[in-house]
């Protein structure tokens, strides 16, 4: 038997309501579900980091265990992707000696990088009797006394992709570049020469 609704206005107005939300969720699935296969079929792939030259202008030891250093590098990025973007929104670029940053971030200008671009920067990384560890000292010095300098250009920053008309949240990057250089002593003090371009480990 078929249960009276009683007033009839009044249940054809909430079966329409019913149909309306429902409608509403079956859009919201079907745009979800777009995005989804979207996103699986243009899956980005992470971009491509290269230190491409380090030029040591400055790099002074003094007590008690401060360290003053002012390097030049020239740093690229290739976005691989034929069909994916990247939004750069924030790039902080420090240089680093056994995971200790020995320089200030240099922030690089938020920018968009289109499809198999490839960006080139070449920024100032500058510290000022910045305090180091003691120990971190010492190998500093045996360093000097070998020959060999390992530095780190690191970059600590948030991205975006970008798909057609749709971009994606927020996403952590970090960019490691090994550095290797070179102790030439001549009569008026060191000099520090970078060996050859690396390649950058890249976390997203």
């Amino acid at each position: 038997m078929k249960k009276d609704c009683g007033d009839h206005e009044y249940c054809k107005r909430r079966r329409i309501i019913r149909r309306i939300i429902f409608g509403i969720i079956l859009f919201i699935i079907l745009v979800l579900l777009a995005i989804l296969i979207v996103w699986l079929v243009l899956r980005p792939t992470k971009p491509q980091f290269y230190l491409q030259d380090a030029r040591v202008l400055g790099f002074n030891l003094s007590a008690p265990n401060l360290l003053s250093s002012t390097i030049q590098i020239t740093i690229s990025s290739r976005n691989p992707n034929e069909q994916v973007g990247i939004y750069y929104d924030r790039l902080d670029v420090y240089a680093a000696y056994r995971n200790q940053q020995i320089t200030p971030a240099y922030s690089i200008p938020s920018l968009y990088q289109g499809h198999k671009d490839i960006d080139v920067w070449s920024p100032y990384l500058s510290g000022s009797f910045v305090p180091i560890a003691p120990y971190l000292c010492t190998s500093l010095t045996q360093d000097e006394a070998n020959g060999f300098l390992f530095l780190y250009v690191k970059i600590d920053g948030r991205l975006r992709w970008k798909v057609g008309s749709w971009t994606s949240d927020h996403y952590h990057i970090f960019v490691d570049c090994p550095a290797v250089l070179t102790f030439d002593n001549h009569a008026g003090g060191p000099v520090i020469r970078f060996q050859q371009m690396s390649t950058c480990s890249v976390d997203v």
